[in-house]
Formats: C-alpha cells, sequence, structure tokens
C-alpha cells in the first residue's frame, strides 16, 4: 500500500515518506537519488513531495541490537541498573592481595 506524505511511525511518530526510506536512496550520489528526474531533495530525513518515492523493501526492519544491548548492560552495571555476573567481575589481583594480607573475600 502506498505511503501518503503525511504517514508517521505508529510507535516513534517519525515520518515514513522520506529519502531515507526510499529505494531510490543512495547517499553516494551527489543528489543522494537513483532517479535522475528526482528533483533534489535538501533534508533527507524529512518528508516531501518526491513523486518517484518507493518504499524500500526491509525498511521498517531494525537494525542489529547487540551493541546496543551491551552498552546499555555496561551502563545498567556502571549506575545500579540490572548487576553483572558476580563471577564475571572477579579480579584474580585483588584475591591474591587478600590472601596475601588476610582479608576476607567480599561476597
Amino acid at each position: 500500500m502506498p505511503l501518503s506524505r503525511l504517514s508517521v511511525c505508529l510507535k516513534c511518530s517519525a515520518e515514513l515518506y522520506v529519502c531515507k526510506l526510499c529505494e531510490f536512496h543512495e547517499p553516494k550520489l551527489r543528489q543522494g537519488c537513483l532517479e535522475d528526474r528526482a528533483e533534489h531533495v535538501q533534508e533527507k530525513e524529512h518528508a516531501n513531495f518526491c513523486e518517484f518515492f518507493r518504499s524500500r523493501p526491509g525498511a521498517h526492519v531494525p537494525k542489529d541490537q547487540s551493541k546496543t544491548e551491551a552498552a546499555r548492560a555496561e551502563l545498567d552495571a556502571l549506575f545500579g541498573g540490572a548487576k553483572p555476573d558476580a563471577s564475571a567481575t572477579k579480579d584474580p589481583t585483588r584475591e591474591e592481595l587478600d590472601k596475601l594480607f588476610g582479608a576476607k573475600p567480599k561476597n
């Protein structure tokens, strides 16, 4: 089904009739479009009136989130969110010092 110029994402309210979601969008080209008859659009992330717009297949599929999830886990561990696995954070140097000076290991 073709998109209206006013179509927005139901989840994040982002405009959908934009160059970056078009199958003709090619950022490596000077005009940024494979369609040579299309008028130049300055702002590729905002809705426009291009008559050649065709929604790129898979444009709605989110990119790989593994880096984002890893960064979020690190931030949570740093600022008191979800606690990381205790066995993964043991410092062997600290354990040797505790043995040497008789300190009891913290649990």
